[in-house]
């Protein structure tokens, strides 16, 4: 192990504020299927400046804990938790953890959220508890635990192939976004394995995106497994161009300013759930980590 670097928290320092940006899928292809069974898959990632945040308090015991009054998964299932440990064997430490979720995203909505608070765990623990895995090791880490997790480690929009994890980071135009969330549960792999899924897009270029060529190929199945995320196009749809993110069930729209953003979701039923973000080329997640670098150790990281 290295030693402890300067930006290290000591064990019962609570480090507050971390974020977990939401993601957005501006489209989604599948170009073909690999040998191990995992599709082949073309996407461009948008971050997003709304999404969860964690805390973390160190531990001298090694114990890693999830607090807070949410229903948790279990240990074994549970992404926050997971990452944790496997960065603690990985890393060989000692230390462990108290961490607590604030959760403002929605489970399996398309969005990133349990992906986006491993890879938090991750790059945040990373620092804290002075392991010293660059960028790389961290993304490989987080590719066992998700294909989204890679990008919010990377903390960059960026273009996507393979499973996700062969990313470019790109530069998008500033765009305000409304987000739709239907009272709805779509299975990811139930959509997979659904014979009228697209598999066998034309391969894309990052100028084919910008010129428009593109879609998602989860919408059509999507919005026929699931009649909410069906009436919520037809609904989200009189603002703006509704698109599903990743396989769903949360859909959005894109708008120049964030007042045309918020006037879309007016009226939004209220059986759903709704919000407006800004689409973000780095991740806030960066900040906060650059912040913690900055200070000497002390009783708040």
């Amino acid at each position: 192990m290295r030693p402890p670097s300067p930006a290290a928290a000591l064990p019962g320092v609570c480090s507050r504020g971390w974020p977990a940006p939401a993601k957005l899928n501006l489209f989604l292809h599948i170009t073909g299927r690999r040998p191990d069974g995992y599709h082949e898959l073309q996407t461009m990632f948008q971050l997003l400046d709304y999404g969860d945040e964690l805390d973390f308090t160190l531990r001298a015991d090694g114990c890693i804990r999830r607090l807070g009054s949410c229903n948790h998964a279990p240990p074994e299932q549970d992404l926050v938790v997971r990452a944790a440990r496997l960065l603690q064997q990985t890393a060989g430490t000692t230390l462990g953890v108290d961490i607590r979720l604030n959760k403002r995203l929605p489970a399996g909505g398309g969005l990133g959220g349990g992906s986006s608070d491993a890879a938090t765990t991750l790059v945040a623990l990373n620092a804290l508890w002075a392991c010293g895995l660059d960028e790389a090791a961290l993304q490989s880490l987080g590719l066992r635990l998700g294909a989204d997790v890679p990008v919010f480690i990377t903390g960059r929009s960026a273009w996507a192939e393979g499973v996700g994890e062969r990313l470019q980071p790109v530069d998008l135009p500033t765009a305000w976004y409304a987000v739709v969330c239907p009272d709805a549960h779509l299975s990811t792999a139930a959509l997979f394995q659904d014979p009228r899924l697209t598999r066998d897009c034309a391969r894309m270029t990052i100028s084919n995106f910008f010129a428009g060529d593109h879609g998602n190929v989860f919408e059509p199945v999507a919005r026929q497994h699931e009649p909410a995320v069906d009436e919520a196009f037809r609904w989200l749809g009189r603002h703006g161009r509704a698109r599903l993110t990743g396989s769903g069930a949360c859909l959005f729209a894109s708008f120049n300013s964030r007042e045309a953003a918020v006037a879309a979701l007016t009226g939004l039923p209220a059986r759903w759930h709704g919000f407006v973000a800004r689409g973000l080329n780095r991740s806030p997640l960066l900040d906060r980590l650059a912040r913690l670098r900055s200070k000497a150790p002390g009783r708040e990281a």
